[in-house]
């Protein structure tokens, strides 16, 4: 009876009375105002690309283009003509413009020809070259070249006075240097560069040419032999002898 009394005593105290009965939260208020979350991203983002781009980027690319010129000179085109070639009249001068050499033979038999300025790409001849009756007063035109292989013929021009013209020529190969019948040739000055004859040298029948002017040519290069008269005598003469 005494325990009856005593649960009793509890239903009436808690049943009847437990709106006044505090209410006990275990849990943690997450939304209150006061809440400060100290959380900290510790994510890191890591950025692996390489910068290329950089302010400090070294440039050491090294341009290697090379700019080789393979064009052809536009004034003189051709190179070199193969064969031979005569100058008959003075258009086969303009056809031969252009070509810095010829392999063959050349040969001036040309009564018309007074110009020989289209000549001027013309460094070499590989064979012969022969100037026969021409009305030429001297050979400017030929200011380039520089070398005959073969003999180097000049004849019967009538009007030519000198060899201006040839102030290039350095070399005539194998057979002779001959200047004969040029009745107005006064001076051989314009072959102050000639130093080389691989054959002879022949200068005869050239009425205004004095002998001192082929002593002083004989000077200057190496021949192998020398047939010099019937020149305009004068302190020099007889050539080679009177040669000073």
């Amino acid at each position: 009876m005494k325990y009856f009394f005593m649960a009793l005593a509890t239903v009436l105290v808690f049943g009847g009375c437990s709106h006044v009965l505090p209410i006990v939260d275990g849990g943690t208020d997450t939304d209150s105002d006061s809440d400060s979350d100290t959380d900290t991203d510790s994510d890191t983002d890591i950025d692996t690309d390489t910068d290329t781009d950089g302010d400090t980027d070294t440039d050491t690319d090294t341009d290697t283009d090379t700019d080789t010129d393979t064009g052809t000179d536009t004034n003189c085109p051709h190179g070199e003509y193969s064969g031979d070639f005569e100058i008959d009249t003075q258009s086969d001068v303009a056809t031969l413009a252009g070509y810095n050499a010829i392999s063959g033979n050349l040969k001036i038999d040309c009564p018309s020809c007074t110009d020989l300025s289209e000549l001027f790409c013309l460094t070499s001849v590989g064979g012969d070259m022969e100037f026969y009756h021409t009305t030429l007063t001297n050979l400017e035109g030929l200011n380039a070249l520089t070398s005959v292989d073969g003999h180097l013929y000049m004849m019967y021009n009538d009007a030519l006075t000198d060899m201006d013209g040839l102030g290039s020529l350095v070399s005539v190969g194998e057979d002779m240097f001959y200047i004969a019948l040029n009745p107005v040739l006064t001076n051989l000055d314009g072959l102050s560069a000639l130093t080389s004859l691989g054959g002879s040298c022949i200068i005869y029948y050239n009425d205004s040419l004095p002998d001192c002017e082929v002593c002083d040519l004989l000077d200057q290069i190496t021949t192998e032999y020398v047939e010099a008269h019937h020149n305009l005598d004068d302190g020099c003469s007889p050539v080679p002898e009177g040669c000073p």
